[in-house]
């Protein structure tokens, strides 16, 4: 019976760049660890053998039969039928029963069962099956449809006993630990700073995940000032009111960068507490974690990792003042490495002082987390501390400054206008849910927040010493392990150009970098089903943390960059803005051109009180306007475009706008959009649920699959930036400006990787106020472009 099925199925593909290439006896001697390898088995049994042990929940013959009865070898041939033919085994058989125990059943049958083309069509690896063993241990490394290596796929079904001792397949951790009877205690680190000024060293509180194991734990550790908690309503009603004029600046002359003054010698001349006793026992333990549970973290949980977490200075059942960003809260972060490493002193609790030591631990820390996790986790880094192997940052800020500021503006993170470092402070400063503590420090709290609001200056928008004291950049020399980072290129809240400037510091200091590029906005990937995040890391943890010879700094891309123009693809780079080459357009009147152009155009920065406040309760529709080039906004802004783009060309790297322009008053802002016109599939920013569970271990802690997937739309912003023109020269020095009198600028924008499909146009718009960013006065000023002298330079 010939069987002969049409169906239309979205394909799935799938970049596996986490695999490490192995021996014959290597390969050999891991399958036979997990049970996949048996040299009295019998050559033509062999692969019967192995497609029954890929069945976990099948626990007798008869009911293995039922499901291969249930599957096809060929379009004639149920497996079972095949097995007990005695047929050779082909490639393309082989692969078509593969597809199937991956979850590809839609897929096959969509290719009428042709499991190569399977295969081919998601991107996975395929082998020739004459050597059966190399070819199952290929396929135990490959990728499922639902988002985990097959090997971890058959884990998460009850392959594994937990045994609480590590098995490593292919340089990676399986899941061999016992979740369901984690040790979960809390201690309390020492640290080194006072920043409450009570005479003593701050106490921050620690809390500790771990597997029950006899062997020495590798420790992820997770600093999160949102883990003991969110004052959002404390938060919401500090955000400051950005329907503020622009001011004037006093012009100064400030040749050199300001540098911060600020450092941590006035709590060194404190003394640590006396140490009462010592005990390897912990007196508070924990059913549930304070804060989220980082998911990374989980999935290494069920791996052997043990995990800690802590809210640091500043927080609930921890001492000291919440400072954003400040060298303080580093310190204190650091201090828990440290204790970690078994190079500080922990406390059973607040009072007694009875140290208690990590001696579960291999004393080799990794930091993970995304955005002020991922921040701190930066931070930590450039302070060189013992102990701390490597970081898993995920859009993480590396220059506070460019996160509130820029260009001498007060900027907003997108999403978040009047956000500042107060409120910011505001909001994760928990020692408020605890009401005996917070009537101890409410006042003091309160006199700290006044001096942050003093330091933040929104009236100014200068890096000054404060920002200085908060530019992790200026420490990046220190950082002594390989990182990697992870950033995506629609991010307008923490804003590439954070990451982007760490990897230039970063360049040339003799330690790997990693880069992996998504076109998401603020968000995780290490659900995203097309790429292979966890495997990568997990082969990074084992080299980093485990000390074995992975070699994962040669095996993994040095730049992994999601394809904007294809959903679900991924390539490998050897860097990013690395090329020397650029492309030049000039303004003219509504287009960008090739040659220069005279002449000259105006608009104004003033809209009628009505449309005023609907933009400002809206700042969205405006962006959405302002791309649409509605007749209600188009006085407020200039609107340029290319011709068609007659060849595909790439944007890699800050591209940099050029200005001859005038204001009708002594102030100025000007802000800019580079966008990509044509109607076409763009990559959604927000991944989409694939209405699959990914386990983390045997039925633990589950996460959504998630993946990129397209929509169509007629343009799509490509990148943003905004400058003070009283900030020509540098973001701390202030020009001066004459009312009507034209000026030159240079505007850096956020920096991208983004190819632009030829047919398409390159759109820029300039602008003053932006609704979502800036600070917005609804000042009546024009502003005037020369055209003549100004362009667009793109990096290529």
């Amino acid at each position: 019976m010939r069987i002969i099925i049409e169906r239309h199925v979205k394909m799935t593909n799938i970049q596996q760049f986490g695999k490490k290439i192995v021996d014959k006896a290597t390969e050999i001697s891991e399958l036979s660890t997990i049970g996949f390898y048996d040299e009295t088995w019998e050559k033509a049994d062999i692969l019967n053998h192995l497609i029954r042990q890929a069945l976990p929940e099948y626990h007798s013959h008869a009911i293995e039969d039922n499901w291969l009865t249930d599957h096809l070898a060929t379009l004639e041939l149920t497996i079972l039928d095949f097995l007990r033919s005695q047929q050779p085994l082909t490639i393309p058989i082989f692969y078509t029963i593969a597809a199937q125990l991956l979850g590809f059943d839609d897929e096959l049958q969509a290719t009428n069962f042709d499991g190569r083309q399977v295969f081919k069509n998601t991107g996975l690896a395929t082998t020739d099956v004459s050597d059966i063993y190399h070819a199952w241990y290929v396929l135990l490394n490959t990728h499922t449809k639902n988002g985990l290596m097959f090997v971890d796929e058959l884990a998460s079904h009850g392959y594994f006993k937990a045994t609480n001792q590590r098995i490593l397949f292919n340089g990676k951790s399986l899941v061999t630990y016992d979740t369901t009877d984690l040790i979960q205690e809390t201690v309390w680190v020492e640290t080194s700073v006072d920043s409450d000024n009570d005479g003593q060293l701050d106490l921050v509180q620690v809390d500790i995940q771990r597997p029950r194991s006899l062997e020495k734990l590798p420790v992820l550790f997770t600093a999160s000032p949102y883990y003991q908690g969110m004052m959002v309503k404390e938060n919401d009603a500090k955000i400051h009111d950005v329907n503020q004029p622009l001011t004037y600046k006093t012009p100064t002359q400030v040749s050199d960068m300001p540098t911060s003054h600020h450092d941590l010698k006035d709590s060194q001349t404190i003394l640590p507490r006396a140490i009462a006793g010592v005990t390897t026992t912990a007196t508070k333990t924990f059913t549930d974690l304070a804060g989220r549970a980082w998911d990374l973290n989980n999935y290494f949980l069920s791996r052997g990792f043990a995990v800690a977490y802590a809210a640091g200075i500043g927080t609930r059942h921890s001492d000291g003042m919440q400072d954003t960003g400040s060298p303080e809260q580093v310190e204190s972060m650091k201090n828990v490495v440290e204790w970690l490493a078994g190079n500080r002193v922990a406390f059973t609790d607040r009072t007694s002082q009875i140290a208690i030591s990590a001696d579960w631990a291999n004393h080799k820390i990794a930091m993970t987390g995304r955005s002020y996790l991922g921040t701190l986790a930066t931070a930590v880094a450039t302070t060189g501390v013992e102990g701390l192997k490597t970081i898993i940052s995920e859009a993480a800020i590396s220059d506070w400054y460019q996160y509130y500021r820029d260009n001498g503006l007060v900027i907003a993170p997108g999403g978040f206008p009047g956000e500042d470092m107060d409120v910011l402070a505001e909001l994760v400063y928990s020692r408020m849910q605890d009401s005996a503590d917070w009537s101890r420090t409410q006042e003091s709290w309160h006199a700290y927040q006044n001096n942050t609001k003093q330091f933040q200056d929104r009236q100014n928008g200068n890096y000054d010493g404060y920002w200085d004291a908060r530019n992790y950049l200026n420490q990046a020399k220190n950082i002594k392990v390989d990182i990697i980072s992870v950033h995506g290129l629609n991010d307008w809240n923490v804003k590439p150009r954070q990451i982007y400037r760490l990897w230039q510091t970063l360049q040339g200091q003799g330690h790997q970098h990693k880069l992996i590029l998504h076109q998401g906005q603020h968000i995780n990937i290490n659900n995203n089903r097309s790429l292979d995040f966890a495997d990568q890391i997990n082969l990074w943890f084992s080299d980093k943390l485990l000390d074995l010879d992975i070699n994962a700094t040669a095996i993994l891309p040095t730049v992994t960059w999601q394809d904007n123009t294809q959903a679900q693809t991924w390539h490998k780079l050897n860097g990013w803005g690395i090329s020397a080459n650029e492309k030049t357009y000039y303004l003219a009147a509504n287009q960008l051109t090739i040659a220069p152009a005279g002449g000259e155009g105006s608009f104004t920065d003033y809209l009628p009180e009505v449309l005023f406040k609907k933009y400002t309760t809206n700042f969205n529709h405006w962006r959405d306007q302002t791309l649409q080039k509605v007749p209600e906004l188009a006085h407020t802004q200039q609107h340029f475009r290319s011709d068609l783009i007659a060849k595909t060309q790439v944007i890699n790297g800050e591209s940099i706008l050029h200005l001859r322009v005038k204001s009708s008053q002594n102030i100025g802002m000007v802000s800019a959009m580079l966008i990509d016109y044509g109607e076409d599939d763009y990559i959604k920013p927000h991944p989409t649920n694939q209405n699959v569970m990914v386990d983390r271990g045997v039925n633990f802690a589950k996460v959504a699959l998630q993946e990129f997937e397209l929509q169509n739309a007629n343009h799509k912003m490509i990148t943003i930036g905004h400058i003070n023109l009283q900030n020509r020269t540098s973001s701390w020095q202030n020009d001066a400006l004459v009312a009507n009198e034209y000026v030159s600028i240079t505007l850096k924008l956020q920096p991208t990787l983004y190819t632009l499909r030829a047919g398409h146009r390159l759109g820029l718009i300039i602008y003053a106020t932006d609704f979502e960013m800036t600070i917005r006065g609804n000042q009546d000023i024009t502003y005037t472009i020369d055209y003549e002298n100004s362009q667009l330079t793109l990096p290529q």
